[in-house]
């Protein structure tokens, strides 16, 4: 694994237990992901794209292959080294938010700083201000849209400093207009925090705009395009 490779993923497959029955999500798959690159994983509800994102983000164990995370094989790790290893390495940007529903919007990163230590309020604050938030610091997610929410959200990813940031459908929960602008706001931010992006979706205008991307279908890889 060079320098240059944050993910590298070999002969990765994951199987579950289904109603006494195994059920193989994942077949086989291989990839990797450099340094700054974005890379969308696409394909059908059911084609197993986040199950490879949560692996790939240390979120679960692979059944078979190895993943191994900004040079660490995640196989070897147990579940409190994998949350070090995310804490140090990275961010998150979930479909839902997943916003503290008590906290305000600065208090919501904030609490994400404190856990990994990388900033105080001034640093929460200018994250916030950045994408666009100013007049909102002392709102609770419940008094947000969906569209200021997820800019908490990639204001509390993008303030942690990571080297790999895990988008989910970030814009799934959001109307057309407003999740194109949260598109825009991603990338941005994306670019000028060079950090690498690895994005799930099932929309192909939000997949084009990575610089290549990956299809699953039934879990396994259907074509990989630059």
């Amino acid at each position: 694994m060079s320098s240059d490779e944050l993910i590298v993923a070999r002969g990765v497959s994951k199987t579950v237990l289904a109603d006494s029955d195994s059920l193989q999500i994942l077949h086989d798959v291989s990839l990797t992901i450099k340094r700054g690159e974005s890379l969308a994983i696409v394909g059908a509800s059911g084609s197993g794209k986040t199950t490879l994102l949560g692996l790939l983000a240390g979120l679960d164990t692979a059944s078979a292959g190895s993943v191994q995370l900004c040079g660490h094989s995640l196989e070897t790790l147990n579940e409190d080294d994998r949350a070090a290893l995310r804490k140090q390495y990275v961010g998150f940007v979930f479909q839902s938010f997943l916003l503290v529903p008590a906290l305000s919007a600065l208090e919501n990163v904030m609490l994400a700083l404190s856990v990994n230590g990388r900033g105080d309020e001034s640093v929460a604050r200018e994250w916030l201000e950045r994408v666009g938030l100013t007049h909102r610091l002392h709102h609770t997610p419940r008094q947000l849209s969906g569209g200021e929410q997820q800019r908490v959200a990639l204001a509390r990813a993008f303030a942690g400093r990571p080297a790999i940031l895990f988008a989910d459908e970030p814009t799934g929960n959001l109307d057309a207009v407003t999740g194109s602008q949260i598109d825009d706001l991603l990338f941005t931010l994306n670019a000028e925090a060079g950090t690498t992006l690895v994005l799930v979706t099932h929309e192909a205008r939000l997949a084009a705009r990575c610089q290549r991307s990956i299809r699953l279908q039934a879990g396994r890889v259907l074509e990989d395009a630059a």
